[in-house]
């Protein structure tokens, strides 16, 4: 088994097929891609491939070590930004094409009108290995 992280973007991957903003649909249309989140969720914890979720809010703040006792230093939020993440999924499946399957699915999300969004959804292996440095 290998786990992936599945992200969703406010913004910063290719457009969608139906790419009209979440702050433009009915509350009916949130209802009904919120339902096939949890759907879809729910079907994954059935094959056991279900890890985790977490929906996340466009606000954020960068964080940096402010160096020896100093407070750490502080940028934003930055909510325009080019690679907004609006959530993730973490799956764990048998195989590379098995996590592109469920990413295929989780694009279908309905949104404006009821229709697939057709979102692109980044997918990102776990690291596996143990990073080692050699000289």
């Amino acid at each position: 088994m290998a786990k992936y992280l599945l992200l969703k973007h406010y913004r910063g991957a290719p457009a969608a097929v139906n790419d009209v903003p979440m702050d433009q649909w009915t509350p009916e249309e949130i209802t009904a891609h919120v339902q096939y989140m949890r759907d879809f969720a729910d079907r994954l914890v059935e094959t056991g491939e279900f890890v985790g979720e977490c929906a996340l809010a466009p606000q954020g703040t960068f964080v940096q070590y402010g160096g020896e006792g100093r407070p750490p230093a502080t940028d934003g939020p930055f909510a325009e930004t080019k690679d907004l993440i609006a959530g993730w999924m973490m799956i764990d499946v048998d195989s590379y094409e098995r996590a592109v399957e469920l990413a295929g699915e989780l694009s279908a999300a309905p949104g404006a009108g009821g229709k697939p969004i057709h979102e692109w959804l980044e997918l990102r292996p776990l690291l596996t290995t143990q990073l080692t440095i050699t000289e």
